[in-house]
């Protein structure tokens, strides 16, 4: 019943928070409120559009090591050339946090306009990110949170407790009707709260339709680690219904495992939205019949955002003039039958 509540809890929140804009918008316009009473939106989407004076980014994010990873970086560099008022000037990729405080301290000497920073350790990049952010440099921040609320001017998220309770919803969907089913979960790297985020959303969603996962094992986002932890799951548990893989890199060892076991008498799930696993869902000829997206277009979103806001724009499309200060993205699952809306966006 606990964690029944809190699927639930959260998503009446969200709504709460819905109707309360709603509510303040009523209350500034009224029916048959006359033309003194509308709440000046700021800059529309027509006005954001538009050229305005060149706006310096200056962009770091962790190697590339990872599917993922490598369309974060291309997305944000996609993203600025979009744009003709935007000069992104990019750090070279690394995971060693000094090496990333030493391109933050470097952009704020150039003295750019704005920084996106996807930061391989949040944490420990908090300082660098304050600094910036009192030199008069608004830092957006993305994925990975700094443990500071005045490190960032606005902060970009995948929703990782959402896409466990996308997944298990979906499975639910399959399965509600049988509540002795198997569900089986192959996490990602156990220590990371984005994993343990993942698994709770997860299970909070099962418990919802009286399903709970009944055998899991962990990997590490790649695709030895994929392959390896399927087998440990698959050779410990003869009989399973469903499988949730936190991770699509990872889930084409976890697909080679499965193969080579011979097993088929389960569908399973994947995440994050790689090409490779929407490619497997559009032919539909695998035990992969869908994803749960973590977006890889965050950093983009993030350039998009820092020239809005480094041009004193707002988001048109919203009543209160400005740019907010948390995104959190949405975790939508992707079918064979949606596929084609969303394959566009994956990662390679």
């Amino acid at each position: 019943m606990r964690s029944h509540l809190k699927v639930r809890t959260r998503l009446l929140l969200t709504g709460t928070a819905v109707v309360a804009a709603a509510g303040l918008l009523a209350g500034c316009t009224g029916t048959g409120a006359d033309e003194e009473n509308v709440v000046d939106q700021g800059t529309t989407t027509e006005e954001n559009a538009e050229s305005g004076d060149t706006v310096v980014i200056g962009f770091s994010g962790p190697a590339a090591d990872h599917g993922w990873l490598g369309a974060i970086n291309s997305g944000a560099q996609a993203a600025a050339e979009s744009f003709d008022d935007v000069d992104l000037r990019v750090a070279e990729g690394t995971n060693d946090p000094i090496a990333q405080i030493a391109a933050v301290e470097t952009f704020v000497n150039d003295g750019v306009d704005a920084i996106v920073l996807l930061p391989t350790d949040g944490a420990a990049l908090t300082e660098a990110a304050i600094a910036a952010m009192e030199a008069g440099i608004p830092v957006i921040n993305v994925d990975r949170e700094f443990s500071s609320p005045f490190a960032a001017r606005t902060t970009i998220l995948g929703d990782n407790y959402g896409m466990g309770v996308s997944a298990g919803t979906y499975i639910c969907e399959q399965l509600g009707d049988n509540p002795d089913a198997i569900v089986a979960e192959i996490a990602g790297i156990d220590s990371l709260p984005l994993t343990q985020d993942r698994s709770e959303g997860f299970a909070d969603a099962l418990e919802d339709c009286g399903l709970e996962v009944s055998a899991r094992v962990a990997a590490d986002f790649t695709v030895a680690g994929g392959e390896a932890a399927a087998s440990q799951l698959l050779s410990a548990n003869p009989k399973i219904d469903a499988i949730w893989n936190h991770d699509d890199d990872q889930g084409v060892g976890v697909l080679a495992a499965i193969d080579s076991a011979g097993r088929d008498e389960f569908f399973m799930m994947g995440g994050a939205g790689s090409r490779s696993a929407m490619e497997a869902i559009e032919a539909d000829d695998t035990v992969l019949k869908a994803t749960v997206i973590y977006p890889s277009t965050q950093a983009a979103d993030g350039v998009a955002l820092a020239r809005l806001i480094a041009q004193s724009k707002t988001m048109g499309d919203l009543i209160t003039p400005s740019i907010p200060n948390r995104v959190v993205l949405d975790a939508p699952v992707v079918t064979k039958d949606n596929v084609d809306q969303y394959i566009d966006l994956s990662f390679e």
